[in-house]
């Protein structure tokens, strides 16, 4: 298995089709990390939609989204199902922030979170706004997730540095 991308290097770019619902609207869009320098970017790799753990994960995620942006962070889920999976779950369960399809799962091999068998395992990357990789959890089984506390304080730590 691949290691991923080391603390204090540079974060591997990527683009990928996703969406956001933003009312009762999905809009879709490509996303690419790069575009999002300035601000800090919370990777969270999750291995399907409508599973329990990840829909207990994203709707977490999904209600502290005012505390990341107040740390002026960005929240994208990433996962290999596709972008019209992705808005049933966001309208299934309201949430607020990006779902990106990562079908072929280079970016989850580019992050070293593709696992066989499951797919993509369960982990949180977070990106300073210089596009460095400052902390990341990778899960060898996918039954827990990281908190919304745990990211709120390491995205506060990356912010004051």
């Amino acid at each position: 298995m691949a290691s991923g991308p080391q603390l204090g290097s540079a974060a591997p770019d990527f683009t990928l089709p996703g969406g956001v619902l933003s009312g009762e609207t999905f809009e879709r869009a490509d996303y690419r990390l790069s575009s999002a320098r300035g601000r800090s970017v919370v990777l969270a790799f999750y291995p399907g939609d409508n599973t329990s753990v990840c829909t207990k994960q994203l709707c977490s995620y999904s209600s502290g989204m005012e505390a990341f942006e107040g740390l002026d962070a960005d929240v994208w889920g990433i996962s290999p199902q596709g972008v019209d999976s992705h808005e049933s779950f966001a309208r299934s369960f309201g949430l607020r922030m990006p779902l990106l399809a990562d079908e072929g799962r280079e970016t989850a091999r580019a992050y070293g979170v593709s696992a066989p068998g499951i797919g993509v395992r369960r982990a949180v990357f977070l990106i300073g706004p210089d596009g460095v990789l400052r902390w990341k959890h990778v899960a060898l089984l996918g039954a827990t997730f990281r908190s919304l506390t745990t990211l709120t304080d390491r995205l506060s730590g990356i912010k004051d540095a």
